[in-house]
């Protein structure tokens, strides 16, 4: 299933997006993480409220927000995950290029997310080096700690996007990610969360970004450095995954910084970023 959180004049749902309809869930949980919480049974209830849908609302009739809209944490992200990004920032950075040894992780502070189509800020008194990152991101569904590789799919609730959009010189800046990360509606998340189930294999999907139609990324999972299992197990050591946090594993080549010159994000710029199985989640550039 691909489940979404939508506004429509009588406020905000959760539904399922069934071919170009939307067969709302209320009757199911408030919301996505609601829906989390109940597990198994929750996904049940979801599918056979889907299966036996007699009223539809188009989709075009409605605004997608995040499909969770307020995460109950920051998005945690992992760095530097693909060798071709490590590969460009390290060339843009005038430094040698180390892969890490470990997942490097960082967080977005919870201000940067929102969702399908919403507008993301650019202040050229803030930043003047505005870029864009298509990643895959996963939602734990199974809360657990120490989690084992061979273990880790299984606390996977499903998948969606991130646009990790950063703010380069704010990153040497600070000498570290958050800031750079963590501005207003610089984490766009969406326009679904695919269930684990209808994703057969997450280490083996196609990613892709577009600005203004040129397509900058074109990459696949299977190019992670660290594989989505390891992700989980390295970050569980010592720290529980709550249900409903929001993990997005890292970025391939073609973004702004890497190329000569750097084609920085500008005000009206469109950003289409799609992951097979998953969608194409579209935010636009403004003035701020």
């Amino acid at each position: 299933m691909k489940l979404i959180t939508y506004q429509d004049s009588s406020g905000t749902h959760i539904g399922a997006l069934r071919n170009n309809t939307i067969v709302p869930l209320d009757s199911v949980a408030p919301s996505l993480l609601a829906l989390i919480d109940m597990g198994a049974d929750g996904m049940a209830k979801a599918k056979q409220a889907v299966a036996n849908a007699k009223a539809v609302v188009p989709a075009t009739s409605v605004k997608l927000l995040s499909p969770i809209p307020r995460p109950r944490q920051n998005v945690i992200c992992v760095g530097l995950n693909y060798v071709a990004h490590a590969a460009e920032g390290a060339r843009a950075a005038g430094r040698e290029l180390k892969l890490p040894s470990h997942p490097v992780y960082f967080s977005k502070a919870l201000n940067a997310v929102c969702g399908p189509n919403d507008e993301v800020p650019l202040d050229p008194n803030v930043t003047k080096q505005l870029d864009y990152e298509v990643e895959l991101a996963f939602v734990i569904g199974k809360p657990g700690k120490n989690i084992k590789r061979e273990d880790a799919l299984g606390h996977i609730f499903g998948y969606t996007i991130v646009n990790d959009i950063s703010a380069r010189e704010l990153q040497t800046q600070h000498g570290q990610f958050f800031k750079g990360k963590s501005l207003d509606r610089t984490c766009p998340i969406g326009p679904c969360i695919t269930t684990a189930d209808d994703i057969a294999d997450p280490g083996n999907l196609g990613l892709r970004l577009r600005v203004n139609g040129e397509t900058r990324q074109n990459s696949n999972s299977n190019d992670l450095i660290f594989s989505i299992p390891i992700v989980i197990e390295q970050l569980s050591l010592g720290m529980t995954l709550e249900a409903g946090t929001i993990i997005s594993t890292g970025t391939p080549s073609g973004v702004a910084m890497g190329m000569t010159p750097p084609q920085w994000l500008k005000p009206g710029d469109v950003m289409e970023a799609e992951v097979d199985g998953i969608g194409v989640l579209t935010n636009k550039v403004v003035a701020a």
